[in-house]
């Protein structure tokens, strides 16, 4: 076989068989690489359909003078099987009130971009939950305490996140509930001849049920109860020597 030369020959090297086996065995030269940011997709990405389906709720608080809305809208994944689920997709809040604008534009966006980014998004619950107001919180209705504006807000997602089926509530077993009824019932006969001695000074007009209504808090629980560290409920009264709740049946006893 012929090979035809058209480059000019500037000079020649003689290879000799030993130098063939040399240069096979020699490893071949590694390039190194920039490094480059490692990037997980963990999950598919789903494209915004025209028409989601949502809630908006409505979040009054002393903090601000006007309400917040907050609309959280689902896609409704594997639509017509026996596996369909709702999961949120995006997050507004909306308030006539500008002073907070930024962080409330802030923190929709990085919510939606969460809920977009799919795996399990209820850990927002608890973060949200966590955050304090240095200047303290407040009582909802219910006598729910509230630490913050954002912790609210937390709240309503939670809310939502039960309603759709994304977070189940521990069932309280029927002994659990017999036993808060019976603590509770004893708390109020305990607390009954204090309560009945101021209302009998006031006059034979006052009637049980005023009398009654006159010792409960906003949530209906005695008015002496304190609130409750594990559901933030003015619920917790001190009965034989230990703190109680009568909402959800926490103890510091265990």
């Amino acid at each position: 076989m012929a090979i035809k030369i058209e480059k000019k020959i500037k000079g020649y090297n003689v290879v000799k068989p030993e130098d063939k086996t040399t240069a096979a065995a020699a490893p071949a030269p590694v390039k190194e690489v920039a490094p480059v940011a490692e990037v997980i997709q963990m999950h598919e990405s789903l494209e915004r359909p025209e028409t989601l389906v949502g809630n908006t709720y409505k979040i009054k608080s002393p903090l601000f003078e006007h309400a917040l809305y907050v609309t959280i809208n689902d896609i409704v994944l594997n639509a017509g099987t026996p596996h369909e689920q709702r999961r949120p997709f995006e997050l507004f809040i909306n308030s006539k009130n500008m002073d907070h604008f930024q962080w409330i534009v802030a923190l929709t966006r990085i919510l939606s971009a969460v809920f977009r980014k799919g795996g399990d998004v209820t850990f927002i619950v608890e973060e949200l939950k966590a955050v304090f107001d240095p200047r303290g919180g407040y009582f909802k209705a219910g006598g729910v305490y509230m630490p913050s504006i954002v912790a609210e807000i937390g709240a309503v997602i939670e809310q939502h996140m039960k309603s759709i089926g994304l977070i189940h509530d521990p069932e309280m077993d029927e002994a659990t509930k017999r036993l808060i009824a019976e603590k509770r019932a004893a708390y109020e006969k305990a607390a009954a001849p204090k309560a009945a001695a101021p209302a009998a000074s006031v006059g034979a007009d006052v009637t049980a049920s005023s009398s009654a209504d006159a010792h409960t808090n906003a949530a209906g629980f005695p008015a002496g109860a304190t609130l409750c560290a594990k559901c933030n409920t003015q619920a917790l009264v001190l009965m034989d020597g230990c703190q109680t709740c009568l909402n959800c049946g926490y103890s510091k006893c265990g």
